[in-house]
């Protein structure tokens, strides 16, 4: 027997923010934290085009390449990355210079470089993002886009069996199939 529920997985996802919590690293303050918006490095911010990017530089490599990409890195503020008191100044400076942008030019010059930097994309955008391409993380099936299987398994590939079915079209075959009587 397998016991495995998604409130267990997601409980041991926190297994990060509770050890930083226990080492009074975290807060339940929203937008105070090292992974919630809080940190500068490490946030979601707006581009000239009212588009996003996010970035995630952690890493004292991966935050220097950043800034040198964002060209603050001569800035010398920007030496303090884990001083928690300097995090709003910092995010003021990043978001005014992220907003010179596009999304698009963020993307073509960030995109495939170490500086762990991601475009905000829509739902719509998200199938046609190469990434997500080669990865094969959409499939068209009956004209609509829809996420792929995951997991993937390579000797019992998952596949999609057939488009969903209109709102309550299937609801007298599932009742059916749950031991309820249709109604009279």
């Amino acid at each position: 027997m397998v016991d495995a529920a998604i409130t267990d997985g997601t409980a041991s996802l926190l297994s990060v923010m509770f050890g930083l919590r226990a080492n009074g690293i975290w807060t339940d303050e929203r937008d105070a934290n090292l992974l919630d918006g809080g940190a500068h490095f490490y946030d979601v911010y707006e581009t000239a085009d009212g588009k996003y990017v996010s970035i995630g530089a952690i890493e004292p490599q991966f935050y220097a390449l950043l800034l040198e990409k964002l060209e603050l890195k001569d800035d010398a503020a920007f030496g303090a990355q884990m001083l928690k008191s300097e995090w709003p100044a910092l995010s003021e400076k990043i978001a005014a210079r992220i907003k010179t942008k596009t999304r698009d030019e963020w993307s073509a010059l960030l995109e495939g470089t170490d500086a762990c930097f991601a475009p905000v994309l829509t739902m719509a955008e998200a199938p046609a993002h190469p990434h997500n391409r080669a990865r094969g993380a959409f499939e068209e099936v009956a004209g609509l886009i829809q996420p792929a299987p995951a997991p993937r398994f390579s000797r019992t590939p998952s596949k999609i069996q057939g488009p969903a079915p209109a709102l309550g079209a299937d609801a007298e075959a599932v009742l059916k199939d749950w031991g309820v009587a249709p109604r009279s």
